[in-house]
C-alpha cells in the first residue's frame, strides 16, 4: 500500500515520529496517543510503520494480568510470537497478547501500516525491549 491510499484509510492519523522509542524499531514508525496516560488508566495510542518497519522482539511484562491488544486500522502487516509461525495482519484483524510472551509486529515490506496498541493494565508491569528482529527472519516472511 502507498503513501497517498495509506493517508485516506488510516483514520486515526500519523501522529509524530516515534523519536523515544526508536532506537527499539528497525525502520521509521510514528505514535499518535490516542488517550491521555494522565486522565485514564488505559493507554491507547495509533502507532504507524513505514514499509518494511519492525519493533524489536520485546516482553510486556508483568505479575498479573497485563499484555496488549492491537487492532490492526490500516495497510498490511506481521505479528509474530516466539517459536510460532507469523501471522498476516490486515485491518480488522485484532491480536490478543498475553502477558510474557515474547513477540514483535511491524508493517510488511512493500506496506504502510498502522494499529492501535492498548496497553492492559497490570501488576508490576513493563516492557522488557529485546534483540532486532534479523533482515533475514523478515525478508522470508
Amino acid at each position: 500500500m502507498n503513501k497517498e491510499q495509506f493517508d485516506k484509510e488510516n483514520v486515526f492519523g500519523l501522529g509524530k515520529p516515534n523519536e523515544a522509542f526508536a532506537q527499539y524499531f528497525i525502520g521509521n514508525s510514528y505514535l499518535n496517543p490516542l488517550t491521555d496516560m494522565n486522565k485514564t488508566s488505559l493507554f491507547l495510542a495509533n502507532v504507524t510503520f513505514e514499509p518494511g518497519c519492525r519493533n524489536n522482539w520485546h516482553i510486556h511484562k508483568s505479575t498479573k494480568d497485563g499484555g496488549q491488544i492491537l487492532i490492526c486500522v490500516s495497510g498490511l502487516g506481521w505479528y509474530q510470537e516466539e517459536g510460532k509461525e507469523a501471522i498476516s495482519l490486515v485491518p480488522g484483524s485484532v491480536i490478543a497478547i498475553a502477558a510474557n510472551v515474547k513477540h514483535w509486529h511491524g508493517a510488511k515490506k512493500d506496506s504502510w501500516f498502522s494499529h492501535i496498541a492498548i496497553e492492559v493494565p497490570g501488576e508490576n508491569s513493563e516492557t522488557i525491549w529485546l534483540e532486532p528482529v534479523t533482515d533475514e527472519a523478515y525478508n522470508n516472511l
